[in-house]
Parts: C-alpha cells; structure tokens; sequence
C-alpha cells in the first residue's frame, strides 16, 4: 500500500511534548543535585503543572488529532489492540491507537499529582512548596513522600512509553518521534489530514492554565 506523509500533530501539542521532556529532565537533575537547585526545581514543577493543565484543556478544544475524544477508546477496543502489538502491521488511524492513548491520560494523571503533591512538600532544610503553609508539618511529610513514590511512577511509565516507542520503530517500522517533531505520519493515501485548531486558540488555552498556576502558587 502506498504511503504518504500526513498532517496529524499540531504545532502546539508538538511544543507541549517536547517542552514536557525537558521540564521532566530538568526536574530530575535539579532534585538530585538538591540544595539551591531546588528553587529551580520548584520553577519547573510550576511549568510543569501549566503544561499539563494546557493539555488537559488542549484535550478538549484543541485539534483533531490532539482530542481525548479521538484517541480515548473503552477496554473493547484496548483488549482487541493487543494481538496487534506482536505484528507487524500498524493499527489503522492517524492518532494514538487504543493503547497509547490510554498511556497518554496515564500520564497525564501521574504528572498531574507529581506537581500537586510537589505543592506542599518540604525537605527539611531550606524548601517548601509554596503551599506548604497550608498544611501541617505531618501531612506537608506524607505529601513529600508520596512526591518520592511517584517519580518512580512517573520514570516507569516513561520507560514504558520509550520502549513501546523503540518497538513500533523496530516491529513495524512506524518513525514515531519523527512524527512528534514534523507533525506528519506515513499513511495511506486516503487519509485526510487533520483539523488544526488556531494558534491564536492554543495561546488563550496556554495563558488559561498559566493564570490558574500563578492563581495556585500565590493562594
């Protein structure tokens, strides 16, 4: 079957994903290196909890491909994806298949209470979340607990992704962090390539999410 490149990511969940990486890097050097860092550790959890917040409205108002609606299927769907993990075809559609999307809200939810959970914790020496004052010293401890746990939760997950990522690249040959960086997939022919939401609408989105973190921090 004859391929062509298509239209499916939009530029502003392209700069979300890769803008997503580098906060995640960065949170994770600066938490290991401790001391002083950790105020820019702070920073990068605010940028953090904004681009998440962005995606979770993106999801909802933004482009084709970028929706929930799209990519989010029920377990019917997921369960009949499997067996096509062993071979090598690639599932029909431009978007995540059944399971990547699910991975996608995982995520989400996990990167949504690494932040939260960041909020209020402390490290005992020179650090608070800015909400730290908002709780007591035992319940700031168990949230900078949890904090610890679910970064490990969140580099299992990644993990994951980065080889699911490797496996289709290997088994079926689909480029897909080409396509996160182009915007464009191999498809057939009658594809379509998708509705773009405007520019003008993922900045009113990004500047939403942006407020309600400035909203947070300074509660």
């Amino acid at each position: 079957m004859k391929l062509h490149a298509t239209a499916i990511w939009d530029l502003p969940t392209r700069l979300f994903h890769w803008a997503l990486v580098g906060l995640i890097v960065f949170s994770y050097v600066s938490a290991s290196i401790g001391g002083l860092m950790l105020r820019y550790h702070l920073w990068s959890g605010y940028g953090v909890l904004t681009l998440v917040l962005f995606r979770l409205m993106w999801g909802v108002v933004g482009g084709e491909y970028a929706r929930f609606a799209q990519f989010v299927r029920g377990p019917r769907a997921v369960l009949a994806a499997l067996p096509s993990l062993l071979n090598k075809r690639a599932l029909p559609g431009g978007g995540h298949n059944p399971l990547g999307g699910w991975m996608v809200l995982a995520l989400l939810v996990v990167l949504l209470v690494q932040a939260g959970t960041g909020l209020f914790a402390n490290d005992d020496i020179l650090t608070e979340g800015p909400l730290y004052a908002h709780v007591s010293k035992d319940l700031s401890d168990q949230l900078s607990a949890y904090h610890g746990f679910n970064f490990v939760l969140l580099l299992g997950l990644v993990s994951v992704h980065i080889l699911a990522i490797g496996w289709h690249r290997w088994r079926k040959g689909e480029a897909l962090t080409s396509a996160m960086v182009t915007g464009r997939k191999y498809l057939p022919l009658a594809s379509a390539p998708a509705r773009v939401a405007s520019a003008w609408r993922a900045l009113l989105v990004l500047g939403i999410a942006a407020g309600l973190v400035v909203g947070i921090v300074n509660w």
